[in-house]
């Protein structure tokens, strides 16, 4: 049954973004798409399910762009629009030692995702206070509970995110808005491929073979699916998850040592 709520989901023409998006689509929400790639988009977009009459569009921003993002959503919210769940979504920064990372990596990332998020989320809370529905997801990693080897600058600012996003939580449960966060293990992405091409050309192992090593480090013996880490996001996007508010929720086979 379409519930007529409308979804807009970060980086959502591959990974991820686009497993999520297709899962929300498949349960009802009107999506609307953002990313920066138009043809990709388009094709994305052409492929979410419609059976229950939804109406999915995209909006086209770049989130090294911070002031371009906010005038495409602002634009898109002065023209009525209401968004009731809201993804965070976006590619993370190349690897690397913290200890070799310039000063200017950090305010780059830093702007791509803590700022990028927060023009999002100011953007469209009056709608969800309105509505007295919302829901704020954002995909981050489990790096926010056990720092990952040579991610240094991800490690750092994904967890300036995850507080950012816990202080919030705070703020909006008071209106019927929950504020969550899903973190992804090591799932079969193309961002994951890249950091196996790069582990690869450093010590000769083939990207299969990193893939796999990758897996082994989990009790289940396998890297994820996008589509697990969906299903996770469409879950804690219901009704359902209504009394789940300021959580950090691993995805990641039970990799992460930590509670």
């Amino acid at each position: 049954m379409r519930n007529n709520r409308t979804a807009l989901v970060c980086g959502s023409t591959q990974g991820i973004g686009f497993a999520v998006a297709k899962k929300l689509a498949e349960n009802g929400f009107n999506l609307v798409l953002l990313a920066r790639n138009e043809e990709k988009l388009t094709n994305a977009l052409s492929l979410l399910d419609r059976s229950q009459g939804q109406e999915h569009q995209c909006l086209i921003a770049d989130f090294s762009k911070s002031t371009e993002l906010k005038s495409v959503i602002d634009s898109f919210i002065q023209k009525g629009n209401t968004i009731h769940v809201l993804v965070n979504n976006t590619g993370g920064p190349k690897g690397g030692l913290i200890k070799d990372a310039a000063p200017e990596e950090f305010i780059q990332t830093f702007n791509q995702h803590l700022i990028c998020n927060h023009i999002l989320m100011q953007a469209v809370n009056p709608g969800m206070i309105a509505d007295g529905y919302g829901r704020i997801i954002n995909i981050i990693s489990t790096s926010v509970k056990q720092p990952l080897a040579n991610l240094g600058v991800s490690n750092t600012i994904r967890g300036a995110v995850a507080n950012w996003s816990k202080t919030l939580a705070g703020e909006l449960g008071q209106y019927g808005i929950t504020v969550n966060n899903v973190l992804p293990g090591a799932t079969n992405t193309s961002r994951l491929a890249e950091i196996a091409g790069v582990k690869s050309e450093k010590t000769g192992q083939s990207v299969s073979e990193i893939f796999e090593e990758m897996g082994g480090e989990t009790p289940m013996n396998r890297i994820a699916e996008p589509e697990e880490v969906a299903a996770a996001v469409c879950f804690l996007a219901s009704p359902e998850a209504s009394y789940i508010n300021g959580i950090n929720l691993p995805v990641d086979g039970g990799r992460t040592k930590c509670l």
